[in-house]
């Protein structure tokens, strides 16, 4: 699956502009931590633009609807695996085994902290923005409560990675499609 087929798919059933946009911002995440570790960048792309494929109209379902469209879509295996693994301890008990899928699961909700941290900020840009916001963002548990920091904590140590360097490459994802994403900002 292309990204176009992958966007077309994941319009048709996500019709709300905050949920396409996590997938944009997902998919961009996954896109440069691919390319920091010489793998398909258009590939973990899709992976990233899918991942809540299900989540607007089945969210009781959330991956298992997902599975279902993916593959009557005949859409390969590998990403079919990957979305579903996204939700592990959650709504699954498939364990992200590939990098690809660590990282899927570890930068999902980090996406959101920050998105929800841009939102607040005076120039509504994730353009200057800092791990140390983040950071001190992700330590507020009425900020973004909704976002799961063990899923996050859980998936840097699965990537063998520190927390700030994941939040630093999650940033700098969302910096390389803030236009897209909505959020440049006024800077």
């Amino acid at each position: 699956m292309n990204r176009e087929q992958a966007y077309e798919l994941l319009t048709k059933y996500n019709k709300t502009q905050s949920l396409v946009m996590h997938g944009l911002s997902v998919e961009a995440v996954m896109r440069y931590f691919a390319s920091k570790h010489g793998e398909d960048v258009n590939y973990w792309g899709v992976v990233g633009l899918l991942h809540d494929l299900d989540y607007e109209m089945y969210p009781d379902l959330h991956c298992h609807k997902s599975k279902e469209i993916l593959e009557a879509e005949g859409v390969d295996a590998s990403i079919v695996r990957a979305v579903m693994s996204h939700g592990y301890g959650i709504c699954t008990d498939i364990e992200p085994e590939r990098l690809m899928e660590k990282v899927l699961y570890t930068t999902d909700e980090l996406t959101g902290l920050i998105t929800a941290a841009v939102y607040m900020r005076p120039s509504k840009s994730v353009l200057d923005l800092e791990v140390k916001s983040i950071k001190k963002k992700f330590k507020t548990q009425s900020f973004a409560a909704g976002v799961n920091r063990e899923v996050i904590l859980k998936g840097c140590e699965m990537l063998g990675m520190e927390l700030d360097e994941v939040i630093q490459w999650t940033i700098d994802g969302m910096k390389e499609a803030a236009h897209e994403i909505g959020l440049a900002g006024e800077l």
